[in-house]
Formats: structure tokens, sequence, C-alpha cells
């Protein structure tokens, strides 16, 4: 399978699945950013249920703004805000600690390109996963495209309607139950090395 999907901050498990059991994929590279998606934001499991992680972003004057050139604001200090809030909800599980010292730094050094700070967090996950992907990018936007399975909608957070994935044990599952189509980072502090074995045993939903 040859799929066709957005680069998203810390990509959630639906985009995993998908990715996982590819044989090539396309990042899309040539679209116009736009609000209320998962290119700036992701959620995860803290103690009080599902949470919101943004990367807040430079507005424009612009009506339409490349993806490739959205800048991310860094006064809001969110790179530590986040950290924090991964350090809070996940210091307890069982894998937090094997998989810290590969993430922390992605929460450390100056970030300034979303797009790029996206795939570089992509390819952490990817190196944590053990999960080697074949990459290609485009160079032109499609709104058709030919020859490759178009997840491109996996990207809309707002009004998301996510298959339902097989449970997993989650730190807080005994306060709020099991919730679905996290950010990958929930699977990969809770399930580690089997994190793999999940997405690919999980049903095609494309």
């Amino acid at each position: 399978m040859q799929l066709l999907i957005h680069p998203t901050y810390f990509p959630n498990i639906a985009h995993f699945v998908a990715i996982s059991q590819a044989e090539t994929v396309t990042f899309e590279m040539a679209d116009n950013f736009q609000k209320q998606t998962y290119r700036n934001r992701t959620y995860i499991y803290g103690a009080n249920g599902k949470l919101l992680l943004n990367i807040p972003v430079v507005h424009t004057q612009k009506n339409r703004q490349q993806y490739a050139d959205v800048l991310i604001h860094n006064e809001e200090k969110w790179q530590r805000n986040h950290w924090r809030s991964l350090e809070s909800a996940y210091k307890t599980s069982p894998f937090f600690e094997y998989y810290e010292d590969d993430l922390k730094p992605l929460f450390e050094e100056p970030a300034s390109n979303l797009l790029h700070y996206n795939i570089a967090c992509f390819e952490t996950v990817c190196d944590c996963l053990q999960l080697e992907l074949d990459i290609k990018e485009t160079a032109t936007f499609e709104k058709n495209p030919m020859g490759s399975t178009d997840l491109r909608f996996l990207v809309q957070a707002k009004g998301e309607k996510a298959p339902e994935f097989e449970p997993y044990t989650q730190v807080f599952d005994d306060k709020h139950d099991y919730i679905n189509n996290l950010s990958i980072l929930d699977l990969l502090f809770n399930e580690g090395p089997n994190a793999v074995n999940y997405l690919q045993s999980q049903k095609a939903f494309w």
C-alpha cells in the first residue's frame, strides 16, 4: 500500500496503524495550513482524562498560508509545558523512563518551523518503535492523487470519526476507562517494544 498522509504532531494511533501497515509513506508537504487540526495538536491521557497539547503558531494576515511556512510561537514556553504534562501523565507508565532520553531533546532544543518540527518528532518516534519506513514527500498539491491511498482526512481533529481500536492498558484507565486514538506517545509509554505488534494487528480502516 502506498499511503498519502499529513505530518502531524506526535500522530495519533489511527495515523500509525496505517503507517505501520504501508509499503510506502508519502508526506503531504504542499498543502495550506488549517486551524483545529492535528498539524499542531495531539491528545494524551492525563490524570483528569483526555488532555490537549497544542503548539502555538504565528498567525499572519494572509488568507492562506503554506503549512511548510508556518512558524512556531515560542514566547509561551510550550515545549517546557508539554514535557511537564508528559511527565505528569506517564511517569508511572511501564516505559516512560525507557524512552525519556530519546524524546526529551525534542522539548529542549529550539524549534521554529512547525512542519520540520513535526517530522523530527515523527522520526524520533519511529526510532523508538524501531519502525523502518520508506518515506517520500510531495512536491505539489493534488486534490485527487492517483496511485495512493489518501488518508489526509485523518489530519482533521474537529468532528473526528476515528475507528475503535483494540484497548490496551493505560495509566489512568481505572479512573476514566480506555480512551481511544490518543497520541502514539500513549501507546509507546504503555506498551513499549510491543507497540508495533499492536499497530500491525489492528484492522485496516481505509
